[in-house]
């Protein structure tokens, strides 16, 4: 069972927009290094909504061989067209990525039933372990935990990220849940609440900037540390939160180019951090111990 804090990592680009593919790597071998117990490629933080198909492949195939097994890779393979969903998993199965992710359709706003047919439909086609993905706050649309659990009874299902930050539905999913069946956080500031609740990790924003000290935590909650986590914790609190004073991943890219890890292009319609905003990165980076380079 995939466990612990897997990087929601960012795509890096230059300031012309092109994919910095050299620095991806650098970023993939730095999260190894920091303990970071898996990748997840082409996310909302991969800004998955304007690379190309080409580039989204591209970044699924870079990560596996960068990772080479070291680490699992968890593909983002979500769409709001099932068809280029199944096309998007099936490649990343083919060229070796451990598990997809796959998020709840947006702006088509499927109910309940479009929902289960949708993740039913992927899973039938493509033989991968498949993760679910529930962020209303971007896609509208609202994975209930009914239909979570629903899905849950198929083989190659295996979790669901839960990016609510919902404590009582929390409570209620990881309660009802299969045994073999993970629930990983997806909202950083409530992720180490998540996991003492038993989940079974986060995938995470944070973790960008900051993979020793989220790794610390999930390591600090699975060995019953909970006094250590929660020390832990405060240190990233204020980052938790500042990391999304704008849209993801605006304000994380902005640190990661500051720490010297990446070039500071983002794409259209994202823009660069509003400067208001900059003293206050820093601040928390440096609450959180993080040097700027």
């Amino acid at each position: 069972m995939l466990k612990g804090s897997l990087v929601a990592i960012v795509t890096p680009m230059f300031e012309t927009d092109e994919i910095d593919y050299a620095s991806f790597d650098q970023l993939i071998e730095w999260h190894i290094n920091q303990g970071t117990s898996g990748i997840v490629v082409v996310g909302t933080s991969g800004e998955s909504p304007t690379v190309s198909v080409d580039e989204h492949s591209q970044l699924i195939e870079r990560a596996v061989n960068t990772v080479n097994k070291r680490i699992p890779v968890i593909a983002g393979t979500g769409a709001n067209s099932t068809a280029e969903s199944i096309e998007l998993a099936s490649f990343a199965e083919s060229v070796g990525a451990d598990y997809s992710l796959s998020v709840v359709p947006y702006y088509n706003k499927p109910g309940q039933e479009g929902l289960y047919q949708h993740f039913r439909k992927i899973a039938e086609s493509v033989s991968m372990p498949h993760i679910l993905y529930n962020v209303p706050g971007r896609t509208v649309a609202d994975l209930s935990n009914d239909t979570t659990l629903k899905l849950a009874e198929i083989d190659n299902v295996v979790g669901v990220k839960d990016a609510t930050g919902n404590m009582a539905r929390a409570v209620d999913l990881l309660r009802r849940r299969p045994d073999d069946f993970s629930v990983y956080s997806g909202d950083d500031a409530t992720f180490m609440a998540y996991m003492m609740l038993g989940a079974e990790g986060v995938i995470s924003v944070t973790a960008n900037v900051a993979p020793s000290i989220v790794n610390k935590i999930c390591q600090a909650v699975q060995s019953s540390d909970f006094d250590g986590a929660v020390s832990l914790n405060n240190s990233i609190a204020l980052l938790n939160e500042i990391l999304f004073v704008e849209a993801n991943p605006v304000p994380v890219k902005w640190a990661l180019s500051e720490m010297k890890k990446i070039p500071s292009g983002i794409r259209l319609p994202l823009t660069q951090l509003s400067s208001e905003f900059h003293p206050k990165v820093v601040e928390a980076l440096s609450a959180a111990g993080i040097k700027l380079s």
